[in-house]
């Protein structure tokens, strides 16, 4: 027999990464989220009545369908030659009457709800339990005498949730196992006799819901079988479990989605297929499959960070003292690691090769009428679910999103000839599982015709942190189709001769003085297109595509996008005229997307735009939406200030009860679970802290593999092994009086490496650097000098911290130790 703390013990984390409570959650921002990608279960722990919330990464409402507008066209001239007589409104009204058309795209359905009615009402001891080391969730208690306990496990291994009940008497576990769900057409319990035994199931048949006039296409069948040693009968719509001491229930679910143009599936087939494969296991045997599945991937990397008595409290209750701990100079830090580790957590459970990407909520809903329909939004979300993958040594969970890329290069394809007369492909600043490509929810928001461009460089920086030639060649078409629609949609500015976007915006934000979001060459559209063409380039030397009419072209368009620019308040603006708010906190701060995740604001080749990026960050100021602190605080870590970086995430830990009292917690940006609040939850906050912590921790974006580059000083002593670097390094860091001290990098296909320190370093085979940095993987972006506005005065570049440099070559396979010098004194690098 499997026990699991023996199981525990072979993980990395002897570090103790649990999420714990001594009641059952209330409502749905309290329970346990497990997953497998293609399930997502929120486990509440109760013991009258458990529940279980069920969706399935396939189930959203309406059918294959588009929206592009046959008459945009016709009026594309019209908008743009207003647009570059700066009357935008004029614009903004023709592109709402002949560009956007409904449908506005699907959304993500909640699938139902396992009930299990125990009875269990008067309970002691009791305590429940996310082990983020082994992806358990466990319930235990007691009750008249009788010690019960749960395990609910996500099975990415079988595809199946399995929950696991136990009783310490024999014969004391009994409970009424019923179906809930606002869509079931029907729930059935089933017997099926054959054998020694017989096969009791709960079938429940879940039809999708229509939207905006397009059709409901999908059906889902939910099984739900029963193993035990007691005695099962058929109740109604329910199976009753009698006289048991133990109990496992089987999960699974599927619908006839096989792809975005294709609902001919078979989910009855699917589920049998399933069940007929894990029936034969013990649970302990799913179990260690389990175990040897998920641990392999979540165990790569560990963060240590200093634990107080805070570490013994339950989550929420840290969550709720976290910042009076920061204020009293102990913080729980603990606590910082925890929610580090969490968005690996949800990152391996959201999405995995042959899925669904992650989606705003990654995979679990419980809303008729998720906000924002929980679809994929790409004018930041979607991108930022994704940034921790390859630097947390994840990459394997970016492959759901590829795969809806080339899913959008065909229908993208058609909406770009329809509404641009343009070559390539284009998608906008939201899809959904039927890779919708045209503007959707309104002009303000929709008419961002850079969404999927964005997503391409994924690709890119996938190849940088991996060196994976195959896989470039593989994703190379996606990227060029991007470029391609670029090419033939830029368009030449008679105000500047420069080349640019329009119509477009700068997401969700506009201009002072224009009463519109609607513009010309959005500065976060300047440096897309500057990606995404720069990618290409570099992509066809490395692929040796031999175009040189192709390759001159892209040159030549770079060479001709407008420039950043620093307005009169010293800010980098946001757009083409000067027109920041330098009061404006607005939770989108797209004009530094070149300063991250992208790298063309660098702090030694470009300290101007440094400087205004650190102005603009200033100006946002420290408080948002919990994704935009997500962002912010990987900002902050790309200017070099730890300090501030911390600073934001202590913003984010603080705790929101639920939705219901946000105006009693107007800074609540953290439910008890863990999740992030937009408010409401949104999952890309999540993830957004996660890339913060590591950017923090390792960065190799500007020349060189910068270690512990934004450690702050209150992070005193600690440690975090397993980190991604570009040029396919793995590093582990260990650091004292917040300082590093010791460094291992793994070389995965060799090469040079340079390091970058704040301290002297000595190991085996380092020399001073000399030159540029000899790694391509790692090179700056080599992007124009910045205008600066007559009005501007001065600008006070910074001042940066001394660094050392080295080189160090490598081979594949090797491992390299370098440590601080005796002779170096430790100072923090904040």
């Amino acid at each position: 027999m499997i026990c699991l703390a023996a199981m525990t013990l072979t993980m990395t984390a002897a570090q103790e990464l649990q999420l714990s409570y001594s009641r059952p959650a209330s409502h749905w921002l309290e329970a346990m989220p497990v997953g497998n990608s293609h399930m997502g279960a929120m486990v509440y722990g109760g013991t009258d009545t458990e529940e279980i919330q069920l969706n399935e990464e396939t189930f959203w409402s309406g059918g294959p369908y588009n929206n592009n507008s046959t008459e945009a066209l016709q009026h594309l001239d019209e908008v743009r030659r207003l647009i570059f007589a700066d009357r935008e409104r004029e614009a903004y009204d023709l592109l709402e009457k002949h560009f956007m058309r409904q449908p506005y795209g699907m959304r993500y359905l909640p699938l139902g709800s396992v009930k299990l009615h125990l009875g269990h009402r008067d309970v002691t001891n009791y305590r429940r339990v996310l082990d983020l080391n082994t992806a358990v969730a466990s319930t235990t208690y007691d009750c008249d005498g009788v010690r019960y306990e749960r395990q609910v496990v996500a099975s990415q291994a079988d595809n199946v949730v399995a929950l696991r009940l136990k009783a310490s008497r024999r014969g004391a576990l009994s409970f009424q196992l019923g179906y809930a769900s606002e869509l079931a057409e029907k729930v059935v319990p089933l017997a099926v006799h054959g054998g020694n035994a017989s096969i009791y199931q709960l079938s429940a048949k879940v039809k999708n819901d229509e939207q905006e006039g397009v059709e409901g296409a999908l059906t889902a069948d939910v099984r739900v079988e029963v193993k035990t040693d007691g005695e099962v009968r058929l109740d109604g719509e329910s199976l009753r479990v009698v006289g048991a001491t133990t109990a496992t229930l089987y999960i699974v679910a599927a619908t006839n989605y096989v792809s975005y143009n294709d609902v001919s599936g078979d989910p009855v087939h699917k589920n049998n297929t399933v069940l007929g494969s894990v029936r034969r296991m013990s649970f302990d045997k799913l179990l260690k499959r389990h175990l040897k599945n998920y641990g392999e991937q979540f165990a790569r990397v560990s963060l240590t960070l200093p634990r107080t008595d805070a570490s013994l409290q339950d989550t929420d209750r840290r969550l709720a003292d976290f910042a009076r701990g920061c204020e009293s100079g102990e913080p729980d830090l603990d606590l910082v690691a925890l929610m580090f580790q969490f968005g690996r957590y949800l990152l391996i459970s959201s999405s995995q090769p042959g899925g669904q990407p992650a989606n705003l909520q990654g995979v679990w809903n419980d809303k008729m009428k998720a906000p924002r329909d929980s679809k994929y939004t790409i004018n930041i979300n979607t991108e930022m679910n994704y940034w921790p993958a390859d630097v947390c040594n994840l990459g394997e969970t970016q492959m759901p999103l590829f795969d809806m890329l080339r899913d959008l290069t065909v229908t993208g394809a058609t909406t770009a000839r329809t509404l641009y007369g343009c070559g390539g492909w284009v998608a906008h600043h939201n899809t959904d599982l039927w890779r919708v490509s045209g503007p959707v929810d309104g002009t303000t928001w929709g008419i961002f015709p850079t969404g999927g461009a964005w997503l391409t460089t994924h690709i890119w920086q996938h190849y940088l942190f991996t060196g994976d030639r195959d896989f470039l060649r593989e994703n190379f078409g996606i990227m060029r189709g991007a470029a391609d629609f670029l090419l033939d949609f830029l368009q030449r500015d008679p105000r500047n001769g420069w080349l640019m976007t329009v119509p477009t915006v700068s997401p969700e934000h506009g201009p002072q003085g224009k009463g519109t979001t609607v513009t010309a060459g959005s500065t976060m559209d300047n440096q897309i297109v500057f990606d995404v063409l720069s990618n290409v380039r570099r992509a066809m030397q490395v692929l040796q595509i031999d175009d040189a009419a192709y390759a001159q072209r892209l040159e030549q368009t770079i060479a001709q996008l407008p420039p950043m620019q620093i307005g009169r308040h010293g800010q980098l603006q946001e757009w083409l005229i000067d027109a920041d708010d330098p009061t404006d906190e607005h939770r989108h701060i797209s004009h530094l997307y070149g300063l991250y995740p992208s790298n063309q604001i660098s702090p030694r080749r470009h300290p101007e735009l440094f400087a205004a990026a650190a102005t603009t960050l200033r100006q946002r100021g420290d408080m948002a939406t919990g994704w935009s602190l997500g962002w912010k605080i990987n900002f902050w870590a790309r200017m070099l200030d730890g300090d501030h970086a911390f600073r934001i995430i202590s913003n984010m830990l603080h705790l929101l009860p639920s939705d219901k009292v946000k105006d009693d917690y107007p800074d609540g940006r953290t439910y008890p679970n863990l999740f992030d609040a937009h408010p409401p939850f949104q999952i890309d906050g999540n993830f957004g802290m996660t890339a913060g912590v590591a950017e923090m921790l390792v960065q190799s974006h500007d020349g060189a593999l910068h270690l512990l580059p934004a450690l702050p000083g209150s992070w005193k002593e600690g440690s975090v092994s397993g980190l991604r670097a570009r040029g396919a390094f793995e590093v582990s860091l260990s650091w004292d009086d917040a300082c590093l001290k010791e460094a291992v990098i793994v070389s995965h296909q060799g090469g040079t490496v340079r390091l970058r320190s704040y301290v002297p370093l000595e190991g085996k085979g380092l020399r001073p650097a000399q030159g540029d940095c000899p790694n391509a993987f790692m090179q700056s972006a080599d992007v124009a000098q910045p205008l600066r506005s007559p009005e501007l005065k001065k600008t006070d570049l910074p001042q940066l911290q001394q660094v050392y440099e080295y080189d160090l070559d490598t081979r594949s396979g090797g491992s390299y130790r370098v440590r601080r010098s005796a002779r170096a004194r430790p100072s923090a690098s904040h």
